[in-house]
């Protein structure tokens, strides 16, 4: 059943993290979420989730791969909520010293 009051939330997929389990507790908030690691999604959401299991410097690279840390800064300086669990709040910060010196998203 499709609420069409939902809010459409973008929960990022850069293969380091439950994901599913973020869009089952967004989806018993009353949330539509959608899972992705596209650019537009991330982009057109109204809030975006970034969830995350594992090590910064790897979270990073993948993140680069997938083109999605510009995205991601962008969606950070808009007035779209952008929401970090565990790994994935780390990530928001300028760096890390885990397993040596990474970038963050800042």
């Amino acid at each position: 059943m499709s609420d069409s009051r939902a809010v459409q939330v973008a929960v990022v997929d850069y293969g380091m993290g439950n994901l599913f389990s973020v869009k089952l507790a967004c989806e018993q908030a009353g949330l539509q979420a959608v899972i992705t690691n596209s650019t537009r999604d991330v982009l057109s959401a109204a809030g975006v989730i970034l969830p995350g299991v594992g090590a910064f410097g790897t979270a990073m690279d993948a993140l680069r791969e997938l083109d999605l840390v510009e995205p991601l800064r962008d969606v950070a300086a808009s007035r779209t909520p952008l929401v970090g669990i565990c790994l994935g709040m780390q990530l928001l910060l300028s760096e890390s010293h885990e397993f040596g010196e990474h970038k963050g998203l800042g």
